[in-house]
C-alpha cells in the first residue's frame, strides 16, 4: 500500500525540512502538505529531490465552492495551485466543499459545488491533475462546513462526471459523522482518489482509538486501490516514533 505523511499535521509546529529527512529515514517515500503559499517551496523541492520523495498532494488556494460569487476566485487559485503541483511533480490537489453561505439553500450550495467543479475540468484535464473533494466533520473540527457526508459527496462526483474529480475519503472525519466505513469505501471505491486516516477520537495515531485500521486497510487493499493513504494525525508521541510504530504495525499485517 502507498502511505504518505501529511506534514502540517504530523510535524505541526516543527521544522518541515527536518521532518522530510526524518520520514525518509523511518521508511516513507511520500509526503503531502496543506498551505503552500506560506512555505519555502524552493527548499521543499530541494529536500524532495535530495531524499527522493514523492509529493502525493497539496491543497487548492481556497475551498469556497459553495459560493457562486467566489467561483472565479476559486478557479484562479486552482491555476496557482496547479503551478505549484507541477513544480513539485505532484498530480493531486485537495479541496473541501466550502463554508455554508448565508441566504443559500442546501440545494443551491450543492449545485454550486457541482457547477464549480465542472468549470475546473478543462484546467484539470489539460494539466493532468486530479482534484479530490473532502467531506469533513461538522461536530468537532469544521462547524460551518457544508459538505459533511459521503452520500452527498459521491452524488456530487457522479454529477460532475469526470475522472479528474473524485472524493478524498477522510476516515477520521467520516467516522465522526457517520461510521460504516468499510461498507461505504468498498461500494464507492471507483469514486475515491485519496484517503486520510487518524485515530478516533482525538485525531491522534491511527493505532489509537476506536477504529481498528488494520481491517480497514485490508478492505482498501482488497478493492485494488492504487492511490495514496495520507497519515493526517496529530501524534501524542514524537513524530518519528509514531511513524515508525505505525510502519511496524502495518508491516506486521502485510500492508507495507
Amino acid at each position: 500500500m502507498n502511505f504518505s505523511v501529511l506534514m502540517d499535521a504530523v510535524y505541526n509546529g516543527k521544522n518541515f525540512i527536518e521532518g522530510l529527512e526524518q520520514i525518509k529515514a523511518v521508511g516513507y517515500n511520500a509526503f503531502e502538505f496543506a498551505s503552500w503559499w506560506d512555505k519555502d517551496l524552493q527548499a521543499i523541492q530541494a529536500a524532495r529531490e535530495k531524499y527522493q520523495l514523492y509529493v502525493s498532494g497539496t491543497v487548492t488556494k481556497t475551498f469556497e465552492l459553495t459560493d457562486p460569487a467566489r467561483r472565479r476566485e476559486y478557479i484562479v487559485g486552482l491555476g496557482q495551485a496547479i503551478a505549484v503541483a507541477q513544480m513539485l511533480g505532484c498530480n493531486t490537489l485537495f479541496t473541501q466543499g466550502g463554508s455554508r453561505v448565508p441566504g443559500l439553500s442546501p440545494k443551491e450550495m450543492h449545485q454550486s459545488i457541482v457547477d464549480g467543479l465542472k468549470a475546473c475540468i478543462p484546467l484539470l484535464q489539460y494539466n493532468g491533475i486530479m482534484l479530490v473533494v473532502e467531506p469533513v466533520n461538522t461536530l468537532v473540527d469544521h462547524p460551518n462546513a457544508y459538505l459533511n457526508h459521503t452520500k452527498e459527496a459521491f452524488e456530487i462526483i457522479d454529477q460532475v462526471g469526470s475522472p479528474h474529480v473524485k472524493v478524498l475519503y477522510d476516515i477520521y472525519h467520516m467516522q465522526v459523522m457517520e461510521g460504516n466505513i468499510i461498507d461505504t469505501l468498498t461500494r464507492n471505491i471507483h469514486n475515491i482518489g485519496h484517503f486520510h486516516i487518524a485515530g478516533v477520537p482525538g485525531r491522534h495515531e491511527p493505532y489509537t482509538g476506536e477504529l481498528y485500521y488494520i481491517n480497514i486497510l485490508k478492505a482498501i487493499q482488497a478493492t485494488g486501490f492504487q492511490g495514496y493513504i495520507g497519515l493526517e494525525f496529530y501524534p501524542l508521541e514524537p513524530p518519528a516514533i509514531a511513524l515508525q510504530r505505525f510502519r511496524d504495525w502495518v508491516r506486521a499485517a502485510g500492508l507495507m
